[in-house]
C-alpha cells in the first residue's frame, strides 16, 4: 500500500517494538452534529408547567 507509513520513532509500551497497536477514533470529531438550544421563552415555560405540576403534587401530599 503506497500511502500506508510507520513513525518509526514510537515505540509501543506493550512490546517495546515500533509503532503503537491500537488506533483512537474520535467519535466527536467525526459524528457531533452541533444542535442548538432551544429558545429561552420555551425552556422558561417548560419549567413554569413542571413548577406547578410539582407544587400540585405537593399540595395533595399536605392536604
Amino acid at each position: 500500500m503506497s500511502e500506508a507509513w510507520l513513525d518509526a520513532s514510537r515505540k509501543d509500551a506493550q512490546d517495546g517494538q515500533v509503532g503503537i497497536v491500537g488506533y483512537e477514533i474520535p467519535f466527536n470529531r467525526h459524528f457531533y452534529q452541533y444542535v442548538p438550544p432551544r429558545p429561552l421563552e420555551e425552556i422558561d415555560a417548560d419549567l413554569d408547567q413542571v413548577s406547578r405540576e410539582i407544587m400540585g403534587l405537593l399540595a395533595e401530599v399536605h392536604a
